[in-house]
């Protein structure tokens, strides 16, 4: 039975108050809301093997159709959780911008998105406006207290606690329940794939505040705040948020709002296990954009952890997976297709480390110039078109 989430005391001597963060109101108005499943991970430690097939089951098909769940009863209760976003809210008052400016993010210098980004695009230098700040936290940030913002100092224990928890508990177990799902060993997925180095492996956490839409970024962006996209990961965790930006992509062809659903995570599959599972977990592209007509006023407060796999590792499938064995792999998106034709011409596939590289290297703002994006039209749908490392990504704007 995992043990639940155990914070540092939020009254230790020297922590400043914090005042709550108070959740915005749900939108009102008839969108497309996308019909996500939810996960209950208590489950997994169920002494009934019959609820824990039922829970394989139905993780199975979830991510083979939709590539995103809700996950719930995780361990971190709701109050824990709105304490966290309240540090976030904190951080986005009280960093003063000297300390934006000691912690500027460098992705072109690094190769990663360590450090603060400011309102202006997706590079080192100035762009155009987009209305974005957030903080990231790699390890160098964990393993030196100065290269966090001062106004995080005092809550950094809290921040550190909670991070070991979702990696070594929360996507520990979600891996195991994975591993299930392809009928291998349940350390599988963790053992030989995910990354493992101190709070976040060679992922990162983010604390992020997205300002709401004005007419300057509303005229260069069109109401779309991040491009469709996969992320490059094992899992991404997205604590579930009341304003109503994020969209996923449907089988279907169409644009999803995902629903608020209080203290749930959202969990999205990355590109990693799409192909470490021989296609049979969905990487499903996704997008951040303007919210309902009713919370347009509203900014977006957003924590999230992307997890991340071992750099070294190749980006093949784990054919030793009975699953594998017995339906084959699934070609019909994205990475892994377009990974299997690589193959077929005796290209080596590239490692975790080498297909992040040089995703972030391209990142960029709906706001940015894209010179390497070639725009084309499939069924009258606008989507982007990029090749990385001879790979070709087609994805829906």
């Amino acid at each position: 039975m995992a043990a639940p989430y155990d914070p540092p005391s939020r009254d230790l001597p020297g922590k400043p108050f914090v005042p709550d963060w108070v959740p915005p109101p749900t939108s009102n108005e008839n969108v497309a809301w996308a019909k996500l499943r939810t996960i209950h991970l208590d489950r997994l430690d169920s002494p009934d093997p019959a609820v824990v097939q039922e829970l394989v089951d139905t993780c199975r098909q979830a991510i083979r159709d939709d590539g995103f769940i809700f996950l719930g009863d995780f361990g971190v209760s709701y109050n824990q959780l709105l304490r966290q976003f309240s540090i976030a809210q904190y951080l986005h008052q009280h960093t003063s911008e000297e300390d934006k400016e000691r912690l500027h993010w460098d992705p072109d210098g690094t190769g990663t998105f360590a450090g603060w980004k400011p309102k202006y695009g997706w590079r080192h230098d100035k762009g155009n406006k987009d209305n974005i700040e957030h903080m990231n936290y790699y390890q160098p940030q964990f393993a030196d207290i100065n290269q966090v913002p001062t106004s995080m100092h005092p809550f950094f224990d809290e921040i550190t606690a909670f991070c070991n928890y979702l990696t070594y508990s929360v996507n520990r177990r979600l891996l195991k329940l994975l591993s299930k799902v392809l009928e291998l060993d349940d350390d599988f997925l963790w053992d030989r794939v995910q990354s493992k180095t101190g709070p976040v492996g060679q992922g990162y956490f983010r604390q992020a505040l997205y300002y709401a839409t004005d007419d300057d970024v509303a005229a260069v962006g069109g109401g779309t705040r991040m491009n469709g996209h996969c992320d490059f990961g094992t899992t991404t965790m997205l604590f579930s948020v009341p304003i109503s930006s994020l969209q996923i992509w449907g089988r279907d062809e169409q644009w999803y709002y995902v629903p608020y659903k209080p203290g749930a995570l959202v969990i999205n599959i990355g590109e990693t296990l799409e192909l470490v599972s021989g296609g049979h977990f969905r990487a499903t592209r996704h997008r951040v954009v303007d919210p309902p007509a009713d919370q347009m006023r509203s900014d977006r407060l957003s924590i999230v952890l992307f997890q991340a796999a071992e750099g070294d590792l190749r980006m093949e499938p784990a054919y030793e997976s009975p699953l594998l064995k017995r339906e084959g792999c699934f070609d019909s998106q994205g990475a892994y297709r377009e990974f299997r034709r690589l193959q077929a011409r005796g290209v080596p596939v590239p490692t975790n480390r080498e297909w992040r590289d040089v995703q972030i290297a391209d990142a960029h703002h709906p706001t940015d110039a894209a010179p390497n994006d070639k725009i084309i039209y499939i069924d009258g749908a606008k989507h982007i078109q990029r090749e990385y490392m001879n790979v070709n990504i087609i994805l829906p704007a």
